[in-house]
């Protein structure tokens, strides 16, 4: 393979998982006398980073930075794009989507502070990922060299991968039985691969050390478990009336919502560059979350934005799905949402019961709900003759229509 000779230090996105382990001494390999300087982002991985700094020594990394990005990934990612209510295809809550642009900022920034030639990935070129961490790059070094091994390699499997690895004495955590392909993050963990690859196998829920931040419904608790959360203006502050920082917060919905069973989802998604994968997802702090942020609003918002919300939603999942966090768009985007969330605060309260989330109560200073309105009681301050204008006004384009088609059928 021919490479640039030009390029002599490289800072490279680890993570220490099955694609960065072996990207190291492949680097060094093929780009002669570089440095590699291995940059990981901590975004609520916990114990994946473990011994994380000896093994990219070992491999050949001259050193490695471990970014603690939870704050910042919380409050700059998931709050925002949790406010806008964006779920990708209606089911998938962007765990692995948001985390990486704020992963890749942060290794533009060490990039550039070292000197570097060039930034490496080890995204697949098949996958969502490469597109996320490339954009980023482009949105704040233009310049910047990119490698991507996985789409100039010879390796053309994971099963070479681990070939690779055994032949360099580079230690893995998994093996050829256990090889799922995952991401996990404060917000979620992904499966994908394997029998998971074939969408009409179950996936192994029960299967001991399968789901990792939770158990399935069948082995949640026989008891309910009730958790209130409140919001100020979109913000999740607190739980059960104790005042949590965004981190914390998400930890105990995850360790709560793990518990009983919340948060599963399996689904086929439509990748951006055009195939369809399936993936098996983990979320149970952010399940909760979304759904409380939804009944929340369906109090505090009136009809029409309610509604148009719903539309500009959808566009900005795209835009964190695709990798195109850093645009102007998204920032238009953002305003808007900021504009409806003013009133959005409140209280939400839940039953969790094997992997269901129950409605238990809500209320809001800004509710927009007036009982004496709604009732189906005896009210007064609805005139229920009222409606008979409305209908003839509403109906009035069908009603001519309708005349106007018998009128010509004569």
């Amino acid at each position: 393979m021919a490479t640039d000779n030009k390029i002599k230090k490289i800072v490279l996105a680890y993570s220490g998982g099955l694609d960065t382990s072996i990207i190291i001494p492949w680097l060094k390999e093929n780009y002669e006398g570089c440095e590699v300087i291995a940059v990981s982002g901590d975004v609520g991985q916990g114990t994946e980073l473990d011994g994380l700094e000896e093994k990219a020594i070992k491999t050949g990394a001259s050193k490695l930075y471990i970014e603690d990005l939870n704050q910042e990934f919380v409050n700059g990612f998931v709050f925002p794009t949790l406010k806008a209510g964006a779920v990708y295809e209606g089911d998938y809550l962007l765990g692995t989507s948001f985390a990486r642009p704020v992963i890749a900022k942060r290794i533009v920034e060490i990039a550039l502070a070292e000197g570097a030639d060039a930034i490496c990935h080890g995204c697949t070129g098949k996958g969502n990922d490469q597109v996320r961490f490339e954009l980023t790059i482009k949105a704040f070094a233009p310049h910047m060299k990119i490698i991507a091994p996985w789409r100039i390699w010879d390796i053309k499997s994971r099963d070479e991968e681990i070939d690779y690895a055994e032949a360099h004495n580079i230690p893995l955590k998994i093996n050829r039985e256990t090889n799922y392909s995952k991401d996990k993050n404060l917000w979620h963990l992904s499966h994908e691969g394997l029998d998971l690859e074939d969408p009409t196998n179950e996936p192994q829920y029960n299967k001991p050390g399968f789901l990792e931040m939770g158990v399935s419904p069948e082995q949640a608790p026989d008891a309910p478990t009730y958790i209130t959360l409140s919001f100020e203006k979109g913000v999740p502050v607190a739980l059960d009336g104790v005042k949590m920082d965004g981190v914390s917060l998400i930890q105990k919905l995850n360790e709560i919502g793990g518990a009983n069973g919340i948060g599963l989802a399996d689904l086929v998604e439509n990748r951006l560059v055009g195939m369809k994968s399936r993936g098996v997802y983990e979320t149970p702090g952010g399940t909760i979350l979304y759904r409380a942020h939804k009944v929340l609003e369906t109090l505090c918002l009136d009809r029409d934005t309610q509604h148009y919300k719903a539309l500009l939603s959808q566009k900005y999942a795209e835009l964190v799905y695709f990798g195109q966090w850093f645009t102007p768009l998204r920032e238009a985007l953002d305003a808007f949402v900021d504009k409806t969330q003013e009133t959005v605060t409140g209280e939400v309260k839940f039953k969790l019961y094997k992997g269901n989330i129950i409605n238990a109560g809500t209320t809001s200073p800004y509710s927009l709900y007036n009982q004496e309105i709604a009732t189906f009681d005896e009210d007064e301050v609805y005139d229920q003759n009222d409606s008979a204008g409305f209908i003839n006004l509403f109906g009035l384009p069908i009603q001519v229509k309708a005349m106007i088609d018998q009128k010509n059928k004569r």
